[in-house]
């Protein structure tokens, strides 16, 4: 919305022509964002705790956290509404990519949000019914698969990228569809699994936001992207204003949810933050980079899967709990060294995936 203004006031003013270039406007962006956040966090947790919007504790996780019952939730509203405010702001909106990134983060939240609504308000414990909470998951991912599919059917759109090797880029075909359903899908289920301590799931998504951003950008360069054999997609480069967004959102969060958490980001949150990291991951063609990058988010997800197969198929847990944040904490990891070293290992592997786009 600022760029059109900027493109009418640089006519008078050649200050203005600053605001026309992506760089910049994604640190606006960053720093829109993390202001909406911080000025608004405490009024957004005044009021929840005003509704008594508080957390649910599961009484069979670690006891540490009984102490977490009625921190105020649904904290999520806040990171989606900033994201979103930050981007229609900064954002060229004549570009698909930017509303394709906001129609996944919003429709998640959406399901998000009705899933808290129904374990936080009306106090069922199941929430949204795990059929129909997978359902609209699957819906909003497909639609966005369709259409990227039929807008860039048999171009670099639905080209599959592959780390380490430059010359293997094979054309996915009606695969493009099936591959963006399960890296949404998948993604957003991923961090939802994740957020079990304070910080644990936000500053991960941070990093690996950070570190798509500064794909995005290379892979909207004509030069860059030719230089690191990666597909030059026209669209790309505005998908690091939504990168920026969510690390200023995200940033913003952490102040209020950091340990001890003054709030958490419920299932609003932690949906439609997944859920847009897996489109963006899609729209820049790097889901196996993600897939890097976003190790932490992979290996809680495999956690709950080999648990929960383990125990099954042989009766016997392999940890003591799942997530596996949950294992070290039963082992007698305090919190804050668990969420930290979770951190710094997210770090690495941002790190490890850049670092992959050069070593092809």
């Amino acid at each position: 919305m600022l760029l059109w203004l900027a493109e009418y006031l640089v006519k008078h003013f050649t200050f203005f022509n600053v605001f026309t270039y992506s760089t910049v406007r994604s640190i606006c962006a960053l720093l829109t964002a993390l202001f909406i956040s911080l000025a608004m966090g405490q009024k957004v947790i005044d009021w929840l705790q005003k509704l008594q919007i508080g957390q649910v504790v599961r009484h069979d996780g670690p006891e540490s956290h009984l102490s977490k019952r009625g921190t105020p939730t649904m904290g999520g509203t806040l990171i989606v509404a900033s994201i979103t405010i930050s981007v229609i702001l900064w954002a060229n909106l004549l570009n698909p990519y930017v509303w394709i990134s906001l129609f996944v983060l919003i429709g998640y939240a959406i399901v998000g949000f009705a899933d808290d609504y129904l374990k936080v308000i009306r106090k069922n414990t199941h929430g949204l019914i795990a059929r129909w909470k997978y359902f609209w998951q699957s819906v909003i991912a497909l639609i966005a698969a369709f259409v990227l599919y039929a807008y860039g059917k048999d171009t670099g759109v639905t080209l599959l990228v592959v780390p380490f090797f430059k010359d293997v880029m094979p054309q996915l075909g009606l695969l493009f569809i099936l591959l963006a359903y399960f890296v949404i899908v998948g993604a957003g289920n991923a961090v939802n699994l994740t957020d079990g301590l304070d910080g644990l799931a936000i500053m991960p998504t941070v990093l690996v936001a950070g570190g798509l951003a500064l794909v995005a950008w290379a892979t909207g360069n004509v030069n860059f992207a030719e230089y690191l054999h990666i597909p030059y997609i026209k669209y790309s480069s505005e998908l690091m204003i939504v990168c920026t967004a969510i690390v200023g959102a995200g940033l913003g969060f952490l102040w209020f949810n950091t340990y001890p958490a003054m709030v958490f980001m419920g299932d609003v949150g932690s949906l439609a933050l997944g859920g847009v990291l897996g489109i963006i991951a899609v729209l820049l063609r790097q889901e196996f980079l993600l897939l890097i990058m976003g190790g932490i988010f992979v290996i809680e997800t495999l956690s709950v899967i080999l648990q929960v197969g383990s125990y099954k198929l042989r009766g016997k847990r392999i940890f003591r709990m799942a997530p596996i944040h949950h294992h070290y904490e039963l082992k007698g990891w305090p919190e804050p060294r668990v969420i930290v070293r979770f951190w710094i290992v997210s770090l690495m592997l941002v790190m490890i995936g850049l670092l992959t786009l050069k070593l092809r």
